[in-house]
């Protein structure tokens, strides 16, 4: 028996993952930096997110399965990417997460774990691209 909890464990696992994803987005479609590189329709980049968050966080490689290596600072590459959108988006996923019961801790936790892919994708300092 494996007794190795996970950080998809903790926050309550694919549906866990999915209320801070459903928190997340709207904040990011309201965000003047961040809501112009994203779609009208966001359910797909939502369910996306759902199923890569929880693969990222020790779950089920739901993500993997679907459309194969995430390779995500490549599928990120099109876009202009500051370091300021990396700050709102970090910024977006922690006001999601105080929205959620879970402990300051574990919100703490995760947020930090976000930030080095968050920044990991920033591919330009150039602001006037954005």
């Amino acid at each position: 028996m494996n007794n190795y909890r996970t950080t998809f464990d903790d926050v309550g696992g694919l549906e866990g993952v999915r209320r801070i994803t459903e928190a997340f987005y709207p904040k990011v479609q309201q965000h003047p930096l961040l809501a112009p590189l994203f779609p009208e329709d966001i359910m797909p980049v939502m369910e996306k997110q759902t199923k890569f968050l929880s693969q990222f966080f020790g779950g089920p490689s739901y993500y993997t399965d679907e459309y194969g290596n995430p390779k995500m600072r490549a599928r990120h590459l099109p876009f202009p990417i500051t370091p300021a959108h990396a700050d709102a988006w970090l910024d977006c996923m922690r006001r999601a997460l105080a929205e959620t019961d879970l402990p300051d801790e574990l919100q703490r936790f995760v947020l930090d774990r976000l930030s080095g892919p968050a920044y990991h994708f920033v591919n330009t300092t150039n602001e006037q691209e954005t």
